[in-house]
């Protein structure tokens, strides 16, 4: 995450004028009609050189820098597009033509004091208003309060963009020129907070940003007193996380999707969630937790002294956990709920039946065993189960599960119900449904 950028000091250095070239006396501020005429007959062609997609709906010609000691001309430009940001064209006599928003131009200069090339058209007034298509098609919900423009490589232009309403902000890579119409990449500014990049933000502070996570645990209503922030990170799916540590000593993770919270992990039970918390020690919580989970699973008759556990997604009021095991070397799902809820665990070999699948347990023959008792159970006695895999669900809504022997022979289909109730089981020989190696 460390694009080579030209930082927007050296954008500045390049649309620098003499002052004299570009002033215009006392009526600076005013745009004559020569002017105007000017820049409609000439700006377009230096648009369309420049590679700016747009029509040009209004220009003025800026002025003219001469020179001497690189033996060129520039003429300058500004620009009005139909639709999008406007620019500022910088065209030297005989050679390339350049172009900057309207937000790089109308930045000050390193001392201060006003750009000499700010944007003066009524169509670029306010310059921050013309990025709703390019937020759209970075599928941002985001209404621009600031932007700013931070620098160009030789392909991409970069912007920050701070939301109205919001502690959120983006660092926004944009085609360059820039063009709604091409890929725009929308990133979160806490993603460059950790200072590992050569771009920041710093329309709004981290501190700043963080204060989501006040908000966040609010919506959670968890009874959390935020002591302490993080941004945890992103996944791959693109979902946000954030930790909050509590006054009372807990901790939780959140999980946003879409800037809403979608999940609350307690950090007892986010070990295997982007790391697990930090900011709070849940080393003594998550044992505490292992003598929970070890008592409910043994209350739905499965003797799990259980070691380490990480949470599955389930619905509201249901903990859905994987457990290892330190007393047996298959582990189990289980499904636990309120206090008037029965605890229900599934071993690791019949859990993909109810759509769960074991990470901790490596399933081998021993670990088969209660789908070796479920073949027995139908008549099937001759195979020690070593493999498995979930064929698909019925219209009636039981499952097919194809299995294999130990002993090399041609394994079976078996359907279960949806309580994991073995009903029949078809030889390979005569299903056709068959995968698993020894099954073909």
């Amino acid at each position: 995450m460390r694009p080579f950028i030209t930082g927007l000091a050296a954008t500045l250095a390049l649309l620098a004028l003499a002052p004299a070239a570009v002033s215009q006396g006392k009526k600076a501020e005013e745009i004559s009609e020569k002017a105007r005429t000017q820049g409609m007959a000439e700006a377009p062609a230096f648009a369309k050189a420049a590679g700016v997609a747009c029509n040009v709906a209004d220009a003025r010609f800026i002025g003219k820098n001469a020179d001497k000691k690189a033996k060129t001309t520039t003429s300058y430009y500004e620009i009005d597009c139909d639709q999008g940001v406007g620019f500022v064209l910088s065209a030297v006599e005989g050679g390339a033509t350049t172009s900057f928003t309207c937000i790089e131009a109308n930045t000050p200069g390193p001392d201060g004091k006003p750009s000499s090339l700010a944007c003066k058209l009524p169509g670029n007034a306010d310059p921050k208003s013309d990025f709703g298509p390019i937020l759209a098609a970075a599928k941002v919900q985001c209404t621009p309060e600031a932007v700013r423009g931070i620098g160009q490589s030789a392909t991409a232009t970069y912007f920050e963009i701070a939301c109205q309403g919001s502690p959120q902000g983006y660092i926004l890579k944009t085609s360059a020129p820039i063009d709604a119409a091409k890929p725009v990449e929308a990133t979160d500014c806490m993603l460059y907070d950790g200072g590992q990049s050569n771009i920041s933000c710093t329309l709004r502070t981290k501190e700043e940003r963080l204060a989501i996570v006040d908000t966040l645990a609010a919506s959670a209503g968890n009874g959390c007193a935020v002591k302490d922030r993080k941004y945890v990170g992103q996944s791959q799916s693109g979902s946000a996380f954030f930790e909050a540590a509590c006054n009372d000593g807990k901790g939780y993770m959140y999980r946003v999707d879409a800037g809403q919270l979608a999940q609350t992990y307690e950090c007892a039970k986010a070990s295997g969630i982007m790391g697990g918390c930090t900011l709070t020690d849940a080393k003594e919580a998550m044992m505490e937790q292992n003598g929970l989970y070890t008592r409910l699973s043994k209350a739905a008759g499965f003797n799990c002294d259980v070691s380490k556990y990480a949470p599955f997604p389930g619905p509201a009021g249901k903990d859905i956990v994987e457990m290892a095991c330190s007393n047996r070397p298959d582990g189990g799902v289980g499904v636990f709920g309120g206090p008037n809820d029965k605890p229900i665990v599934y071993d690791c070999a019949r859990a993909p039946i109810a759509g769960y699948r074991c990470s901790f347990t490596k399933l081998d023959t021993s670990g088969y065993g209660s789908v070796t008792a479920d073949l027995k159970a139908v008549g099937k006695a001759s195979c020690t189960v070593s493999n498995a895999r979930i064929i698909g669900k019925t219209a009636k809504g039981t499952t097919y599960m194809e299995v294999a022997c130990s002993d090399g022979l041609k394994g079976y289909v078996m359907e279960y119900t949806a309580e994991l109730k073995p009903i029949e089981a078809i030889g390979c020989a005569f299903s056709g449904q068959c995968k698993l190696p020894g099954n073909t």
